[in-house]
């Protein structure tokens, strides 16, 4: 059995992430639509050593759910673990957390296919 794909970046809350920044709600917390962008990237620094050369991934599909509110300054772990592939397909499951203390911020699953970039932007600009 192949060792499933899994990534952990780490970041810190600054006022560009809150919901009062982002415009997804008036408080200096951290923002869904950043926890959200945190969680893909997190499942592209993990599916990364299996793109083909001239591959990327794009994300087709994301369910997550935002737990606990995250302060200016805050550290939040985020984790990708793949979950299911099949074919160029692949479903990751991500978690949020902040590790002192390790309160869930947000968990959920985000899919992404591999796909040939080239050939993808060609189509894109049709």
């Amino acid at each position: 059995m192949t060792e499933a794909l899994s990534a952990t970046l780490s970041f810190t809350v600054g006022d560009d992430d809150t919901a009062a920044a982002l415009g997804s709600g008036s408080l200096p917390v951290l923002a869904t639509p950043r926890l959200l962008a945190w969680c893909e990237a997190a499942t592209c620094v993990a599916i990364e050593p299996v793109l083909p050369e001239g591959g990327t991934s794009v994300g087709t599909r994301v369910s997550l759910e935002h737990l606990g509110a995250s302060p200016v300054g805050a550290e939040v772990e985020v984790t990708a673990t793949s979950a299911y592939v099949d074919g160029r397909l692949h479903r990751f499951t991500v978690a949020a957390r902040h590790p002192a203390g390790g309160k869930v911020v947000g968990t959920g699953e985000v899919t992404r296919v591999v796909v040939d970039a080239e050939r993808f932007l060609a189509r894109a600009r049709r």
